[in-house]
């Protein structure tokens, strides 16, 4: 099986575009790059907010523009109109979360900031990602104050935890999607793509670095705690993955570390870590991203991005409900 990447080149934005879109907390426009293979021509980006130099810096190399930095300092009366805010939040600062119903339980999140953009603006959807443990936070108060707020907007809100290894990446990443439509409509997310089958062989480079292979020392290192873990009882520990892998664990920002949660096997050495260029397929982005960054920053804003592909299935969903709402009127 050959892993198939989309040059977002093909999609281009043209004056034609039918929808503005703003993205938000944008880190290296994963999201933005879903859309943009879902929506083509038909989607254009007039604003992005960004506040780590490196991933601004990525973000720029692969769309040609620089994003704003803090969102927190950034007045929603500066940012130009849209019809869709895209915004992958960051899940902190949630500690009042619960105590209180409504808009003002938001203060103090960085949500606070999507909420009053929104309120000001009113587009028509907003499309929030966040990591599956967001449901249950603080028992579920955190996500239904995110909901309660929207809704008293008057937003009609969807929410579903994906994987991305259903979508056709070889990564288990559950990873909670919600979807605001400022219209009265029915909305349903993709069914799972189970029978396509995914092997992590196909996201894996032909010739690889010396400098990824694992020393002894480290090696050793990460034998000893597997180890140590299993005879207290859990599964922690490095996992290792090969060609025929169905999936390897889910990538994170710390992977430039030790790269323990997803080794490779290799015949006669010690294992290697992903090279920047798979971890990067493993998030579903095609080998015409660039990547202008050390190792460490792009492990890190990989591992902080999203599942390109799963965006793009929820989007082609998205785009199916905007075109039958624009036909009706």
């Amino acid at each position: 099986m050959t892993f198939k990447f989309e040059n977002p080149k093909k999609t281009g934005i043209t004056k034609k575009a039918k929808y503005k879109a703003i993205d938000l907390f944008a880190g290296i426009g994963g999201i933005r790059l879903g859309f943009q293979q879902a929506f083509g021509e038909d989607i254009e980006f007039v604003f992005a907010s960004e506040i780590d130099k490196y991933a601004q810096q990525t973000y720029y190399a692969n769309f040609g523009e620089l994003p704003h930095g803090d969102i927190t300092q950034i007045d929603e009366k500066d940012i130009p109109p849209h019809d869709i805010i895209l915004a992958g939040f960051p899940c902190q600062a949630f500690s009042i979360a619960g105590k209180r119903l409504g808009f003002e339980d938001t203060r103090g999140t960085l949500f606070f900031d999507v909420a009053r953009i929104a309120r000001h603006h009113k587009p028509k959807l907003i499309f929030l990602e966040n990591v599956k443990g967001f449901v249950n936070h603080d028992n579920g108060k955190t996500f239904q104050v995110v909901k309660n707020t929207l809704e008293d907007m008057g937003y009609k809100v969807f929410a579903k935890v994906l994987n991305a290894k259903d979508f056709g990446v070889p990564q288990n990443r559950e990873r909670i999607y919600i979807v605001a439509f400022l219209e009265d409509i029915e909305f349903e997310f993709p069914e799972s793509m189970k029978n396509k089958e995914t092997k992590v062989g196909s996201i894996l480079e032909d010739y690889v670095d010396a400098k990824y292979t694992i020393s002894d020392k480290l090696w050793a290192g990460h034998q000893r705690r597997k180890v140590e873990h299993k005879a207290k009882g859990n599964g922690f520990g490095y996992c290792m993955f090969n060609d025929n892998s169905s999936h390897t664990s889910t990538i994170s920002a710390r992977y430039y570390k030790d790269g323990s949660e997803i080794l490779i096997e290799q015949i006669n050495k010690n294992p290697r870590k992903l090279t920047p260029r798979e971890a990067g397929r493993l998030q579903g982005f095609h080998d015409a991203f660039k990547i202008p960054v050390s190792d460490v920053q792009a492990y890190k804003q990989f591992g902080n991005s999203v599942s390109v592909a799963t965006i793009k299935e929820i989007s082609k969903k998205i785009y199916k409900v905007a075109k039958g709402l624009d036909s009706e009127k």
